[in-house]
């Protein structure tokens, strides 16, 4: 048995897993906080608010299995929203406590003057500790909260991630909570379900979630929506690989390409760590997907339509006792939208229509086939170079989205999107040796080299695209038009603040510069809290490059005759990050070139 992170000072509960357990829920009104009144102090994330919901409580650093190895020192990691010099602390104590010479009464709320990374003694009955703050600098917060997930007195954390639910990803509970921006605006929406999300990403410590709010809401500038994912990022030490790729794609005009924010989450008081909340990939009003609906197949009497759009996901590991799938010739595919069960009108037909059409649509990839009569040149090209531009590892076999809906002639198409899942792109993953040696590579982590054409072993769907003529002919074309612009913005050649608007009809793309100030803060947070810098012998290796360049009179990749080091911590991570798809660019500028 061992003693585990705990929401209350009170005690370290006893569990038998890695995980945190909190104790039995109490809620409160008015301006004390929602959190259950146990022993601790409690942080506010925006001063002078009687908001109840987005109250932090204080915790020790724990290690990769949430284990505290030292109790007396103590952090309060606060949201961008908190202010600069002044915090709300409440004591949730039945003593006084003394803070730094401050007194703070039981359950009284006092205004605390600090400074960042200062440690200020704390006193109270017998005990003395240490605690310091930090503050994130990250787009958003994001407070849930719910003391009795289950109907059953547990804690939304420990049900979420409870060993002996063995961490079931399909489990979900309402809650109540709170979004809130860098400038302090508060929005209480409540959730209607979180539940946990991922494949192999749910088995590690730091876990991704879907939420589903009741009413659309904004994250920090984005559009409405209900449905978001919660990324964790836990196998990317930047916390940017998606964000950067996300971005990217919709510069670029990749349709559905999901807009996301630096988020710090918090449930029931716990720091969680840094995260990335994006738009859920979904179909629907007001989603990601917003020209499908689940009703979409059918006619106004109910029977299935000659001809309907739908969302599908090539994934081989499929969960047949859970997923709507067909068996295709490229393998197992997900049916996302139109989400059906078995009991529902045109199950079979629905899954006999897809079957077809994908069939149709894998058979035209192949290098003789009229691509363009099945499929969206334009959407299918950026999709590929968003793929070799990462060296994405599940290039084509998993994570990889298409919508199929009629095009601007009423010709139904598949179209490459929503771009999904790249936290093991750009640099970041080592590959599995065997299936390497496969496909004769032997630089799958250096930028230079092709990745989705070599990749032919697999014969995927994004390796037959890649070699397709009509998407080969688009890609040079696009990659020089679009892509090559907007990479020129991130590594800060071009010196705009924002991407041309009359070539980009999106231009939220910002400079790697930018990123690093919206998320380093809340990064050095994520990692001092106790998540790691390196996750694994899956993670390739990040501490040296020799840096690239492309020469556009020449058509060259120039590359730097020394190579370069990175420290071991966030800003190194980051910086190598940024440095492998500058020099992954070049290298393909010069490939396209000939």
């Amino acid at each position: 048995m061992k003693k585990f992170l705990s929401f209350c000072l009170s005690a370290s509960l006893i569990v038998s897993t890695a995980f945190i357990s909190a104790c039995t829920p109490t809620l409160y009104t008015d301006d004390v906080p929602v959190i259950q009144k146990d022993e601790g102090l409690r942080v506010h994330a925006v001063i002078n608010s009687t908001d109840t919901q987005a109250w932090h409580l204080w915790q020790s650093v724990h290690d990769e299995y949430l284990k505290v190895e030292n109790p007396s020192e103590k952090y309060f990691f606060l949201p961008s929203s908190a202010d600069e010099k002044f915090a709300d602390i409440y004591n949730a104590y039945s003593e006084e406590v003394i803070l730094n010479g401050v007194s703070i009464k039981p359950d009284t709320t006092e205004k605390f003057e600090y400074k960042v990374n200062t440690p200020y003694e704390v006193k109270v009955k017998d005990q003395t500790f240490s605690l310091r703050f930090m503050k994130s600098n990250a787009e958003a917060a994001v407070f849930i909260n719910n003391q009795s997930a289950g109907g059953n007195g547990t804690d939304l954390f420990s049900y979420l991630n409870d060993e002996n639910n063995n961490a079931d990803k399909s489990l979900s509970a309402a809650a109540s909570g709170a979004i809130i921006d860098s400038d302090g605006n508060i929005d209480n929406t409540p959730i209607t379900k979180i539940k946990g999300r991922g494949n192999t990403s749910w088995d590690k410590s730091k876990k991704s979630y879907n939420v589903t709010y009741e009413n659309d809401v904004s994250v920090a500038g984005m559009k409405k929506g209900k449905k978001y994912s919660l990324l964790a990022n836990y196998q990317d030490d930047s916390l940017s690989r998606n964000r950067f790729l996300y971005d990217l794609a919709d510069a670029v005009d990749v349709p559905y390409a999901s807009d996301s924010r630096y988020t710090d989450l918090y449930i029931n008081g716990f720091y969680c760590g840094s995260y990335q909340m994006c738009e859920k990939v979904a179909a629907g009003k007001n989603s990601l997907v917003n020209d499908i609906s689940t009703i979409s197949y059918l006619n106004a009497n109910g029977s299935v339509k000659k001809d309907f759009p739908f969302l599908c996901e090539a994934d081989p590991g499929i969960n047949k006792d859970k997923d709507y799938f067909v068996e295709t010739d490229g393998g197992y595919v997900v049916i996302k939208y139109p989400e059906l069960k078995k009991d529902d009108k045109g199950y079979e037909q629905v899954k006999e229509y897809v079957a077809e059409k994908y069939n149709a649509f894998f058979n035209a990839a192949s290098s003789k086939k009229d691509l363009s009569s099945v499929g969206d040149i334009d959407s299918l090209s950026k999709l590929y170079l968003i793929n070799e531009l990462g060296k994405n590892w599940d290039s084509g076999v998993s994570s990889t989205y298409f919508v199929y809906k009629p095009d601007a002639s009423g010709k139904y198409k598949f179209f490459g999107s929503p771009v999904w899942d790249y936290d093991n792109a750009l640099g970041n993953a080592t590959g599995v040796e065997e299936e390497l040696e496969y496909f004769n590579i032997k630089d799958y982590e250096q930028y230079t080299g092709w990745w989705c054409r070599y990749k032919g072993g697999s014969d995927n769907i994004i390796n037959r695209l890649s070699q397709n003529p009509e998407i080969l002919n688009s890609s040079k074309t696009i990659w020089f038009d679009k892509f090559v612009p907007a990479i020129n913005h991130f590594s800060g050649e071009s010196k705009s603040e924002k991407l041309n608007a009359e070539l980009y009809t999106n231009a939220e793309l910002y400079t790697s510069e930018k990123y690093y100030s919206l998320i380093k803060d809340s990064a050095e947070m994520n990692y001092k809290s106790g998540w790691l810098l390196n996750t694994g012998d899956w993670i390739a290796d990040h501490s040296s490059l020799t840096k690239a360049t492309f020469d556009a009179k020449t058509k060259k990749m120039i590359t730097d005759q020394k190579a370069a080091s990175y420290n071991s911590d966030f800003t190194g991570m980051y910086n190598y990050c940024r440095d492998w798809t500058i020099s992954r660019a070049a290298w393909l500028s010069q490939e396209f070139s000939k």
